[in-house]
């Protein structure tokens, strides 16, 4: 008889692990991610906050920002509190829909931001080559169409990932994920059948985003630098430059980790499991707790917006 673990079935759930190896600090470690998350969420709904109630920042750069803010809401929200159930719980079953539900806003949503990131350039390239044309050019419709357009991109691209596991993959020798969300490799590589179109098409995925989207960001900031270089003064260039900071940050702080896991996870087949898992989870955790803070540290009206709030707390106690 065949060991159990090479029999292939139908499972109507999944346990994930959590992050492989560093079970006995289960506890200690939901403080840092409780914590981050935490961050994430005050930080972010304070920004979506700030730009409703300022009405000096309804523009485009900002409305963009808005648009960070949920995603970031969403991405951190899809694994967080499954990740922090099984750390308290040890919760980590999870339903084969609901896991293929996560997977797809993870990387849905991943998807969705790279295309936000790739308008903001926009947005920044009208802004310093084209002053003049900028509020005629990104209106709220524009703005609102380059927001959907980048949503229905992300679905386009993600959607047939979990149709194909679901179609084509019905059968899994194992159930046990050891990773803490159902990241497609994960689940793929626990398939019984010929996984090689899923391999393909993900890897196809990921070339586009994080490959032609950082193309399209470094040729527009190509263009502005060779537009600032033109300006008379070093201080206007300065002053122009400064503008791009906080995008600038962002792109590093989003593209820079999701670089890093995506070839750990392709090609460090050395690097221990929980390092592979938790380089994983900042990847999702690092911009949004870090994108309301470099925001909030670099934009003027934000900055004096949120010190106007404190001052007035302070004051009523």
């Amino acid at each position: 008889m065949l060991p159990s673990h090479n029999v292939c079935s139908i499972p109507s759930s999944f346990q994930l692990t959590g992050i492989p190896g560093l079970e006995s600090l289960y506890m200690w470690l939901s403080i840092p991610f409780g914590s981050m998350y935490l961050v994430a969420v005050v930080g972010n709904v304070t920004i979506l906050t700030m730009v409703k109630v300022e009405h000096s920042l309804h523009q485009p750069m900002y409305f963009f920002l808005c648009m960070l803010a949920v995603i970031d809401l969403v991405l951190s929200t899809s694994t967080m509190p499954k990740l922090l159930g099984i750390f308290w719980f040890g919760a980590g079953d999870i339903g084969l829909d609901a896991c293929l539900a996560q997977m797809f806003l993870i990387h849905c949503f991943a998807t969705v931001e790279s295309g936000i990131f790739l308008a903001m350039a926009f947005d920044r390239y009208v802004a310093i080559c084209n002053p003049l044309r900028h509020t005629t050019v990104l209106t709220h419709n524009v703005v609102g169409r380059l927001g959907l357009a980048a949503l229905l991109r992300g679905v386009l691209y993600i959607g047939p990932l979990p149709l194909m596991i679901r179609l084509r993959l019905p059968l899994y020798k194992a159930r046990v994920i050891s990773h803490s969300y159902c990241e497609h490799m994960a689940v793929v590589t626990l398939a019984c059948g010929d996984s090689r179109a899923n391999n393909v098409y993900g890897l196809s995925i990921g070339f586009l985003v994080l490959i032609l989207d950082s193309m399209a960001i470094a040729a527009s900031y190509v263009m502005i630098f060779r537009a600032v270089m033109g300006l008379a003064t070093p201080e206007a260039r300065l002053k122009t430059l400064g503008t791009c900071g906080s995008h600038i940050c962002a792109i590093l702080i989003f593209y820079v980790p999701m670089a890093v896991s995506s070839l750990i996870h392709r090609f460090g087949h050395q690097v221990p499991p929980p390092v592979h898992t938790l380089l994983a989870n900042f990847y999702l955790l690092i911009p949004p707790i870090l994108n309301p803070i470099v925001y909030a540290v670099r934009t003027k009206q934000i900055r004096e917006r949120l010190l106007q709030i404190l001052k007035t707390e302070t004051k009523i106690k």
